[in-house]
């Protein structure tokens, strides 16, 4: 418990920026861990907890037989959330768009770094194609998505250049994707989220300085987006990295991918989390499960 402020007053963890002395990551995810376990909840027909080659994931199947999969990766900047944590956002996810949706609980850092959560975004996606869809009792021709939130979108996109050609469509809520903070919106007035704390993430995420330059960590480095599915990029108004999500969505609209670009204004990074507070969360929602079930 950390000594509360001189007036008196209790200090959080949530009190504190990630580049505080006084933070402590593991106490952080503990409160958020807390928070998300007193979070409402919507029902959703099954719910599973299974461990696939060591990945442990979720899977939510709103309906008896649905039409596609979305494997969601959770955001956090690679180092908090986990499944439980987005699970109130997930339930929400597939009972609006009907599909099923596997949530992954990938490796975060600092304890093991870069390439370990995409390792296991690859580990879950080759389950699919090697019976993993047969045991969520799908069809093995079932659509399936790549969906993510901040570094979750990050980890989603770099699923998609690493197995070309598997998913049927990408979903990337303002995405967390350039380590060298090149964007304007870097150096613009934002609430909660700055630069300094982007740029803690990403020293968390590397496991060195050369990986930094990796498509694997840093996918606006790729050569090969012109490959991508048809893409739905969410950027928020007010968010240190609303230019990651534009500047991809610039270049995939140059290299001729589908792709479709919106900046919901007046809000802030996280929105999509926190629809008791935003409005736009359920806009969102709405869009992402359109554009899915569109693809289906």
């Amino acid at each position: 418990m950390l000594p509360p402020e001189p007036d008196g007053t209790p200090v959080s963890q949530d009190d504190l920026d990630v580049t505080d002395p006084r933070f402590d990551l593991v106490a952080a995810r503990a409160e958020d861990r807390e928070a998300a376990l007193l979070a409402p909840r919507e029902d959703v027909r099954h719910v599973e907890d299974l461990d696939v080659r060591g990945v442990p994931v979720r899977w939510y199947r709103p309906v008896e037989a649905p039409a596609g999969l979305v494997v969601h990766l959770h955001g956090g900047g690679f180092v908090f959330n986990d499944v439980e944590v987005h699970d109130p956002h997930v339930r929400r996810l597939a009972n609006r768009s009907g599909l099923a949706v596997l949530s992954v609980e990938y490796r975060r850092p600092p304890e093991d770094r870069f390439p370990a959560a995409v390792d296991d975004v690859s580990t879950v996606v080759e389950w699919l194609d090697d019976g993993g869809l047969a045991t969520l009792r799908l069809p093995a021709d079932v659509p399936v998505f790549g969906h993510g939130d901040s570094a979750g979108a990050n980890l989603a996109l770099v699923a998609a250049l690493r197995h070309p050609g598997r998913f049927a469509g990408l979903v990337l809520i303002y995405p967390f994707l350039d380590p060298t903070l090149a964007g304007a919106s870097y150096e613009e007035a934002t609430e909660g989220f700055d630069a300094a704390e982007a740029r803690w993430y990403w020293e968390q995420y590397a496991g060195s300085p050369d990986d930094l330059t990796h498509p694997d960590l840093a996918p606006l480095l790729s050569d090969g987006l012109a490959g991508l599915p048809a893409t739905l990029v969410a950027t928020a108004e007010n968010d240190p990295c609303r230019d990651d999500g534009e500047t991809l969505v610039t270049r995939l609209a140059d290299l001729g991918v589908e792709v479709v670009g919106t900046r919901y204004l007046g809000v802030v990074h996280g929105f999509w989390r926190r629809p008791e507070e935003y409005d736009a969360a359920e806009v969102l929602m709405g869009q992402v499960a359109g554009f899915l079930t569109r693809r289906t």
